[in-house]
């Protein structure tokens, strides 16, 4: 390491600038969505096994409530349009836009060019936890899912019940895509119930247990016509760091229609409004 430079604690001090100040973002209308989320009726369930994934299509207007059924289970959430699978979640922009972890008021926001609103969290039974002693939250969107690749990098061999290659046999079954057009279309996810930080030593990613339990769910208003995909963690509440002695458990997605009368002024976002001409 290079010895550090006389003004060192000065550079240190410099002051941080938020980037996305989050008062240019317009926030959900409380009374709107109380109203909205009055007598939901219920459309479509799927049960998403454990070490499984599961896909249900929510069309716009609709909310899709992922639930905790049975005990402490994590799941890991994609999006598309699903008239458009190029339209897909971007977790590294709403991370930019709200921060690593999302709860009630926040949107996920779809990729380049389209960058709109997919979703906004309406409800979040865990919205209590807030951040913890070791700085870790709820619903987080800086972990990226786990993956056969990374296993076989650290782990010499593959594990197919990951819950990339989970998320990759959902799509191919629920799109008749092949599982080698399917893959390209699994993107970093949106992690369901998961509490996760980084140490403050080294500042490295980590898990703990997670504090859901029966009967909490987190509600997402979709904003355009969506196809999800659910992965239930192989890791299960991801308390330790093994697959082998993990307990799983299923989750269930719910898509639940509003009153239309709630939507009689709501309209969907229209794609981002940059001429993508790129200054040429």
């Amino acid at each position: 390491m290079n010895n550090a430079p006389p003004d060192a604690d000065a550079r240190r001090a410099a002051r941080p600038v938020v980037c996305y100040p989050p008062d240019h973002l317009p926030a959900p209308d409380a009374v709107w969505t109380a109203r909205l989320r009055a007598g939901l009726m219920p459309r479509e369930t799927v049960t998403v096994p454990p070490r499984e994934a599961r896909c249900l299509r929510i069309p716009a207007g609709h909310i899709l409530r992922i639930t905790c059924i049975e005990g402490p289970q994590v799941g890991d959430l994609n999006l598309w349009n699903a008239a458009d699978l190029s339209e897909r979640f971007y977790s590294g922009k709403t991370r930019a836009l709200h921060g690593t972890h999302l709860t009630t008021g926040h949107r996920l926001w779809s990729a380049f060019p389209h960058l709109r609103p997919m979703a906004t969290i309406l409800h979040d039974s865990l919205d209590w936890y807030g951040f913890d002693a070791d700085g870790a939250g709820v619903h987080d969107v800086i972990g990226t899912r786990c993956d056969p690749y990374t296993d076989t990098l650290l782990n010499g061999g593959p594990y197919h019940h990951c819950c990339h290659s989970n998320l990759v046999r959902a799509l191919a079954a629920e799109t008749g895509l092949p599982p080698d057009r399917a893959e390209p279309h699994v993107h970093d996810v949106f992690n369901v119930f998961m509490c996760t930080g980084f140490t403050r030593d080294t500042h490295r990613y980590f898990t703990k247990a997670s504090p859901v339990r029966p009967g909490d769910s987190i509600e997402l208003f979709a904003e355009i016509d969506l196809l999800a995909a659910l992965s239930a963690c192989p890791w299960g509440d991801c308390a330790s760091n093994s697959t082998d002695t993990a307990v799983c458990h299923p989750l269930r997605m719910d898509c639940l229609a509003p009153d239309q009368a709630a939507l009689a002024e709501w309209q969907p976002p229209p794609p981002n409004g940059y001429d993508r001409s790129h200054g040429l």
